[in-house]
């Protein structure tokens, strides 16, 4: 019997066939240059080694073998190629007490192999698991593919030493430290879809910033003070118009304010990047909110339109025109840069306004000449059930990349109040998020638990950065609720 009959050499199966060859070269050449395991295993496997390799180039029926492999056959013998001999060798008898070379690399070769394919499983299907719903609604069974058993680990493997390739920096870790790392980078508070990229630039940027721990790094004490005061601001002026205006119509942030740290995070980081103009557009919730906190509208122009006295009498507004539909400019001062904010007026067709944002932003490159498209941005604001279910945003989405209307990307944050008026998710769409409509234009997608302010705040940094970087769409899903329901007047139980 030949010695890689004797030996069991099927996890070699998973061994990259260009990476077993180059190895065994380099081996033939000198075999100090081989990590030592390896150069055992060679010695053992002797001539058989040949066989090896034709195997794992395929089956006689397939293409001629790679130039590597052929190369390497000619160089093991003095016949051509195509005559190559398999000359029988003689079974390698092991040394009393010595230790088990070929099983521990079957070993390692195993665990690095599975760690690998969990690793990719979390890279793509992390978000599946992360803890994304404030309220527990959403009853999320494991994912088959995310549990370690799915690769062939078992109980006793969870506290073993495994052999890795450079996970996370580490060349040795225990299964359960590595479980631990990769729900805190891909199933916490944040999730991201990221894997659907086509461009391995775009993907490793994205796949760098998770791993890397820029996503996860604690935030500097001054930004969590800011990011508490924003907090209070957005809370307070929802708890004020709830008690003074009881059951008036408003369409209320409540259980979304962190929706407004994500928009100044976006402002300022974008700022510090060179952006000089931003347009906002966003249906009726959370405007009130906006109008006030990030545009600084005066609070006594917001409470003189709850009276039912315009702010400026002197301006024509249609008779449509309440203060849930109006919108606003001003400009801010970020950090010492000056930026331009305008909140573009919006009719009760939620995302009727997404075109006009764009092409105001479109027109102000163009008179900007800003052909890096970095001075100026759009921010769309979208309800989850909206921007799942009307066309107009898949149409906003397909113009994103064509010449005459690309404005080198928007950032695009959903308020995901998981309802739509009275509709829940599974009889309002058929895609797990509503996000998915993104997928077509390759947008990363980041979902984020909405009571979890920093992580918020995080991933709103990372849309900027990847915007500012590549000039395209990013989505921001924040899972939120409606403390009181549709609008004030409705009944929570049911909106």
């Amino acid at each position: 019997m030949s010695s890689a009959a004797a030996l069991d050499i099927n996890f070699l199966a998973n061994v990259s066939p260009a990476y077993l060859t180059q190895l065994y070269t380099q081996y033939r050449q000198n075999p100090a240059q081989v990590p030592s395991s390896w150069s055992h295993l060679f010695d053992t496997l002797g001539d058989d080694v040949q066989s090896l390799l034709a195997s794992q180039a395929g089956a006689p029926w397939t293409p001629a073998l790679p130039p590597s492999i052929v190369a390497l056959q000619a160089a093991n013998t003095d016949n051509p190629p195509s005559t190559l001999p398999v000359k029988p060798s003689a079974a390698v008898a092991p040394t009393p007490n010595a230790p088990n070379i070929t099983g521990d690399i079957k070993q390692a070769v195993q665990d690095a192999s599975r760690v690998a394919a969990l690793i990719r499983a979390y890279r793509a299907r992390g978000h599946l698991e992360a803890k994304l719903d404030p309220l527990g609604l959403a009853v999320r069974d494991n994912h088959t593919e995310l549990a370690p058993e799915y690769y062939g680990f078992v109980a006793a493997d969870y506290n073993r030493t495994l052999k890795v390739s450079n996970a996370f920096g580490r060349d040795e870790i225990t299964l359960t430290d590595l479980m631990a790392q990769l729900r805190q980078l891909y199933s916490s508070s944040i999730g991201i879809e990221f894997t659907h990229l086509q461009d391995p630039v775009q993907k490793a940027w994205v796949q760098e910033r998770i791993e890397g721990g820029s996503l996860h790094a604690p935030l500097p004490t001054d930004v969590r003070r800011n990011i508490f005061s924003e907090m209070v601001r957005a809370e307070g002026i929802e708890q004020f118009l709830q008690k003074k205006y009881t059951g008036t119509k408003r369409f209320g942030l409540e259980g979304g304010e962190s929706t407004i740290p994500a928009i100044e995070a976006v402002l300022h980081r974008g700022a510090a990047q060179g952006l000089q103009d931003v347009v906002i557009g966003m249906a009726h919730r959370g405007r009130l909110n906006v109008l006030t906190n990030i545009l600084q509208k005066p609070f006594v122009a917001l409470f003189s339109e709850f009276q039912g006295t315009p702010a400026n009498p002197d301006d024509v507004q249609g008779s449509g025109d309440v203060k849930y539909h109006l919108g606003a400019s001003t400009d801010r001062l970020l950090d010492g840069f000056k930026v331009h904010v305008s909140l573009t007026a919006n009719p009760s067709h939620l995302e009727a306004v997404d075109p006009v944002v764009v092409g105001k932003v479109r027109a102000k490159q163009d008179l900007r000449h800003d052909q890096n498209r970095h001075q100026s941005m759009g921010i769309l604001l979208h309800g989850d059930a909206a921007i799942a279910g009307q066309g107009l945003v898949a149409e906003v989405f397909l113009l994103s990349k064509l010449a005459g209307y690309e404005t080198g990307g928007t950032i695009h944050i959903v308020t995901n109040n998981q309802i739509g008026f009275t509709t829940t998710p599974d009889y309002g769409r058929s895609s797990p998020y509503p996000t998915d409509i993104a997928k077509m234009v390759q947008a990363p997608i980041l979902h984020v638990n909405g009571d979890d302010p920093e992580a918020v705040v995080r991933a709103a940094y990372m849309a900027i950065d990847y915007r500012m970087a590549f000039g395209t769409d990013v989505v921001l899903d924040i899972i939120c609720y409606r403390r009181y329901g549709h609008n004030e007047s409705d009944e929570p139980a049911f909106t």
